[in-house]
């Protein structure tokens, strides 16, 4: 795939911090600065998600990949494995998130709270009311309230990324343990 729409220019100072931040300009935010408001706009609100701290970073992490993985954003799969390995989360859990249903490094707690991330990424979402109230159990209402709420966010971002043909531009390479491949023949149940 190869992006749908070609890059914007950015101001100099906001791509000089995002090379400072992450080695090099995100594509993503190349393309969706054709319109300056949106891509603001994005910016802001993804540095307040990231902010939020009622919920485990380890948690969002894990979320954040298996949506990406679900939804096939590589870009998005690729600078969370990156950005992981920054905020020193466990990287031998992170890189097996997209085969974390095969994989035996995850908890009882992280492996529900990527199941609720795929159900709730699911067209038609099938998140349950028992795996919610599970989650709740363990979390509480601010955890899962901050939860939920980034994981839609997560939608939004992968499915842009998507739609506007962004792929991964090889941040994670910096990662000292490769990424994981999703297997082939996913369990997950999804409708188009």
């Amino acid at each position: 795939m190869t992006l749908r729409l070609p890059k914007a220019e950015l101001p100099a100072e906001l791509k000089e911090n995002m090379i400072k931040q992450l080695g090099a300009v995100p594509e993503n935010v190349e393309v969706v600065w054709h319109s300056p408001r949106v891509a603001q706009d994005n910016l802001e609100f993804g540095g307040r998600v990231g902010a939020w701290d009622a919920a485990d970073a380890s948690l969002k992490s894990f979320a954040h990949m298996a949506v990406a993985a679900q939804v096939g954003c590589s870009w998005c799969l690729d600078v969370g494995y990156f950005q992981a390995q920054n905020e020193n989360l466990d990287l031998a859990k992170a890189s097996q998130v997209p085969r974390w249903r095969e994989s035996e490094v995850f908890t009882p707690l992280e492996r529900d709270v990527m199941e609720y991330a795929e159900a709730m990424t699911n067209t038609p979402p099938t998140v349950t009311d028992e795996l919610y109230a599970s989650l709740l159990e363990r979390l509480g209402p601010a955890a899962m309230v901050e939860v939920t709420a980034y994981i839609a966010f997560v939608n939004l971002a992968t499915r842009a990324n998507v739609a506007n043909g962004v792929e991964s531009q090889g941040f994670s390479d910096a990662c000292e343990i490769p990424l994981a491949a999703r297997p082939e023949k996913s369990r997950v149940a999804s409708t188009a």
